[in-house]
């Protein structure tokens, strides 16, 4: 059993027969009263989000996860498909379930499926990505004043983000798969 004071962010608890992943949670403790743990937690199933208040040392089944190595082959509409690496054997996930992280994978990139209680249910994706640019404007000599400036930006896997003005069409670049922010070049 896992106890209130052993949350930590990404771990998944079941609470009344339902699987949820903890998003965010913070220790509370009252001047009067009894210590309570406030939660934000994500439902596995749908990805909905609720926030849900619970007693301090309250018990709660642990779920096993684990992540496989996997190869992303193709995206089709409704589903993502993919390949494991070791025994080339072939499954697909909902493409609405992972369509966030879907949109830092290029086509055969290795990725990291999160299964839980034995159910691929996410595919991780790193905290930062090397993609090429596919498209944009070219900077021009002179366009600001202090070097600052950024222009719009469509990368090799579909994305648009905000990229500085001396980034060109075919330059690799580091963008953060949080905030879609550009890092830096690659």
């Amino acid at each position: 059993m896992i106890s209130t004071n052993q949350f930590k962010n990404g771990t998944h608890i079941e609470v009344d027969g339902v699987v949820f992943k903890i998003v965010d949670f913070q220790h509370v403790k009252p001047g009067k009263g009894g210590a309570f743990v406030r939660t934000k937690l994500k439902r596995v199933s749908d990805g909905a989000a609720l926030d849900k208040t619970f007693r301090a040392g309250e018990k709660f089944r642990p779920i096993r996860t684990e992540t496989r190595k996997m190869q992303f082959l193709y995206a089709d509409g409704t589903d993502a498909h993919l390949m494991d690496v070791q025994t080339y054997e072939q499954m697909t996930i909902p493409e609405d379930q992972v369509k966030d992280s879907l949109r830092w994978v290029k086509e055969s990139d290795e990725v990291d499926i999160l299964y839980v209680d034995e159910r691929p249910t996410d595919l991780q994706v790193p905290s930062a990505v090397e993609l090429v640019v596919a498209e944009t404007e070219p900077g021009v000599k002179g366009d600001t004043v202090s070097g600052g400036g950024d222009k719009p930006a469509m990368l090799e896997s579909g994305v648009a983000v905000r990229v500085p003005l001396f980034v060109n069409v075919g330059d690799r670049v580091r963008v953060d798969t949080r905030s879609g922010d550009y890092v830096s070049r690659a």
